[in-house]
């Protein structure tokens, strides 16, 4: 049978075990905010056409990676030159970039996995499919590190 005391003991431990948890939700709150954020600008720049403001959101690093149709490129050069045979080459277009069902998980104070879905809108036919993506806090910010996208 549980005393008063054990009672007691169990509501307090009870009271602070949520107090922290809610704390730390709301710490994590304005760095999963930071990266959205990230995230909306480069949709933004997209549906502008703006390539270079695009990978103002990724990694500027020969180390970036970017893996995609069982391809694999290594750079932001590298990373911006597909873009643009992809995107920018003549036949082809940027059309209107969308980015649903974000979920952003913070794996440390300067790290992040996200996962979503893209949806583009081409006048030829639409594109969708799904991405992950691997983000590090740097003195400038949120940057993707790694992108991995596959296309439906």
């Amino acid at each position: 049978m549980l005393t008063r005391r054990t009672v007691l003991i169990v509501i307090a431990v009870s009271t602070l075990l949520t107090s922290i948890l809610q704390g730390s939700a709301r710490a994590q709150e304005p760095e999963v905010q930071a990266i959205r954020k990230v995230l909306t600008q480069q949709v933004e720049a997209w549906n502008k056409q703006d390539l270079d403001g695009f990978m103002r959101g990724y990694w500027h690093s020969s180390e970036l990676t970017f893996y995609s149709g069982g391809t694999t490129v290594s750079g932001w050069e590298e990373t911006l030159v597909r873009y643009k045979n992809r995107y920018l080459s003549v036949g082809n277009e940027m059309g209107k970039l969308e980015f649903t069902d974000l979920k952003i998980e913070l794996l440390g104070s300067n790290a992040a996995f996200v996962r979503g879905r893209f949806h583009l809108k081409l006048s030829g036919g639409d594109q969708s499919g799904l991405f992950t993506l691997t983000f590090k806090k740097f003195a400038d910010g949120w940057k993707i590190i790694h992108d991995h996208t596959s296309t439906s």
